[in-house]
C-alpha cells in the first residue's frame, strides 16, 4: 500500500511538475465564468457579468455593438481589447478585470465511476485528477477503454486514456496523462 501511494504521489508531482516547468499557465476565461470589469474613474462601468454559452459578454462603450469576444483568451488580453475599444470614448480608460467564479471551468465524467457528474477545475487538472474526483473507478470499469472526448474549433477528438499505464507509476506514461480542457469529457465504459 505505500508503495502505491509513492507512486501516486510521484505520479501527481510529476505532472504538476510538467505544466509548471514550461511556460507558466495561463487561465483562459470560459463560458458560464463570472467576471468583474471596472474601468478607473467611471463608476457606471462597473459591471458584474457572466460570461455567456457563445464566449461573450456585453459591455458599454465597446465598439458598436458592445459584444466582446471573451472565452479562450486570457485576462490580459480581454483587458487590452477592452482598453482600445473603449480609448474611443474615454481618454486613457484604465480597465480592471478580475474573475470572480471560474464556473465555466468544467469537466464531465461519465459511466463507470463511483460519482458521476461534471467537477470544477480550480486548478490544472490531468484525467487521474478528474478520475480521483469522480471517487475513482467501480470494479466493473474497463480501465484501458477510457476515452476523453474533446471539441476544438474546428473539429472533435477521442483521446485514448490507459488508466493501468498511470496506476502502475510508470514514468514513461506521464505525458499521457492529458490535462484537461473546459468542456473536456471522460467517458468511462
Amino acid at each position: 500500500m505505500l508503495v502505491f501511494i509513492q507512486r501516486v504521489f510521484l505520479l501527481t508531482f510529476l505532472s504538476v511538475s510538467a505544466v509548471f516547468a514550461g511556460a507558466p499557465y495561463k487561465y483562459t476565461i470560459n463560458p458560464g465564468d463570472i467576471l468583474i470589469i471596472s474601468v478607473w474613474k467611471e463608476e457606471t462601468l462597473q459591471q458584474e457579468l457572466r460570461v455567456l454559452p457563445d464566449g461573450t459578454i456585453s459591455f458599454p462603450l465597446a465598439g458598436e455593438t458592445g459584444i466582446v469576444q471573451v472565452a479562450g483568451q486570457t485576462i490580459e488580453a480581454v483587458k487590452a481589447d477592452l482598453t482600445k475599444k473603449l480609448s474611443k470614448y474615454i481618454t486613457d480608460p484604465v480597465v480592471n478585470i478580475s474573475v470572480k467564479s471560474v464556473e465555466g471551468n468544467v469537466v464531465y465524467v461519465l459511466g463507470q465511476v463511483k460519482t458521476p457528474g461534471h467537477f470544477l477545475m480550480i486548478a490544472p487538472t490531468d484525467v487521474m485528477q478528474a478520475l480521483s474526483l469522480a471517487g475513482g473507478l467501480t470494479p466493473f470499469a474497463k480501465a484501458d477503454s477510457i476515452v476523453i472526448l474533446r471539441r476544438n474549433k474546428d473539429f472533435s477528438e477521442a483521446i485514448k486514456f490507459e488508466y493501468s499505464e498511470q496506476e502502475e507509476g510508470r514514468i514513461t506514461a506521464l505525458d499521457k496523462n492529458y490535462l484537461l480542457k473546459s468542456g473536456d469529457v471522460i467517458v468511462v465504459p
